[in-house]
């Protein structure tokens, strides 16, 4: 009963969350959101993410309705050899105090670092859909006030996908030992082609999704509004605002095989994933205008979440032979990130009129 009241309890915060973001900032005729206002927005959510820590600490050091009650996993647990792996850990932190199985935390502070590590990861693989949406809402020409509806109901609809992902993961997790090493080993293969892909490319009009609708739906050239369905001379069809919507749903579908995963990498708990996936997913409409104009300045961002989705895979392709401690795991993503967003700000870009000249005034 105390797990349906917890899990019932977090659907109705992010139902009424969603509900104030669509009456209270999105009231009114359409109109592009300044950076300002996504700034403000972006700042609101991340300050909720923080107060959700606090939550989770407290919670999960006093089993409030029973969350960190793991008596399944205790039984599994007993008689394994994973205590006698060594640990990378800091000095500081205390040894497990139950056995409650991997990757589960077994107090407060290590709940509390694996939701905001598996928020962070999130967050930072959010950060390559922000590149993939801005293309699909620049090859539709989706125009900048109705770029947040087609966000809002994406994200919507992310939030139910993802749900559903995440619970069947769990289930996997709990019935299968041998899966994590299959994500282990998908998260290493997308690290390995993010390296060498080429967004820039991208073109929704190969999707085959897309393809299929066009078959069914008759789809209309232009605009009406923001409205995604419209009536032309007595044709109802879609408009190019529900083909744009479309291709959002399918790529975070995609994006969801990655970064889910990676979360479970963090921690086993799906309560954990769930919520750490649910507080990135809110604040990416307004992280999305906040960064728009600032998208191509993070051209070494990619090379953060390839070296992140590679250290989280070997981190489960070698669970059995060494344990990293949460707090470890939390370093070493943060470092990677802030290593990918220095080397951005940092190291000037080449300069292309220069490159050209020089190009130019070579002898042939």
């Amino acid at each position: 009963m105390s797990t349906i009241l917890i899990w019932g309890g977090f659907v109705v915060l992010v139902l009424i969350i969603l509900a104030f973001d669509l009456g209270a900032f999105s009231r009114g005729p359409a109109k592009a959101i300044s950076a300002r206002q996504a700034l403000f927005r972006t700042a609101v959510y991340v300050c909720l993410s923080m107060i959700f820590t606090v939550f989770v600490y407290y919670s999960y050091e006093n089993h409030w309705f029973e969350l960190g009650v793991y008596p399944e996993a205790d039984a599994a647990d007993e008689g394994d050899d994973h205590s006698q792996r060594p640990r990378l850990a800091y000095w500081f932190e205390p040894e497990l105090k139950s056995e409650a199985g991997h990757g589960l935390p077994s107090n407060g502070q290590e709940a509390a670092t694996m939701y905001f590590t598996g928020y962070l990861v999130e967050q930072s693989l959010s950060m390559d859909n922000i590149f993939v949406i801005a293309l699909i809402l620049g090859f539709f020409k989706v125009p900048a006030a109705y770029q947040h509806r087609v966000l809002y109901w994406g994200i919507l609809g992310a939030l139910v996908m993802r749900g559903v992902m995440i619970a069947l993961g769990a289930q996997l997790i709990h019935a299968f030992d041998w899966i994590i090493y299959v994500f282990g080993a998908l998260l290493v293969y997308t690290a390995w082609k993010m390296l060498g892909s080429d967004e820039d490319h991208l073109d929704p009009n190969e999707s085959r999704t897309l393809k299929i609708l066009r078959k069914f739906v008759h789809v209309h050239p232009g605009f009406d509004g923001d409205h995604f369905f419209s009536t032309v001379d007595g044709i109802w069809g879609a408009t190019p605002l529900f083909l744009s919507l479309v291709i959002v749903e399918t790529t975070d579908l995609i994006f969801a095989v990655d970064s889910i995963p990676a979360v479970f990498g963090i921690t086993h708990d799906p309560f954990l994933v769930f919520t750490s996936n649910v507080f990135a997913i809110l604040g990416l409409r307004s992280l999305y205008f906040a960064l728009a104009d600032l998208l191509d300045k993070f051209r070494f961002l990619k090379y953060s979440l390839v070296a992140i989705l590679a250290f989280v895979g070997i981190k489960m392709l070698a669970h059995a032979m060494i344990e990293i401690s949460p707090l470890v795991s939390l370093t070493g993503i943060g470092v990677f990130l802030a290593l990918g967003i220095g080397a951005s700000w940092w190291i000037p870009e080449p300069a292309p009129a220069e490159a050209e000249v020089t190009a130019s005034n070579e002898p042939n």
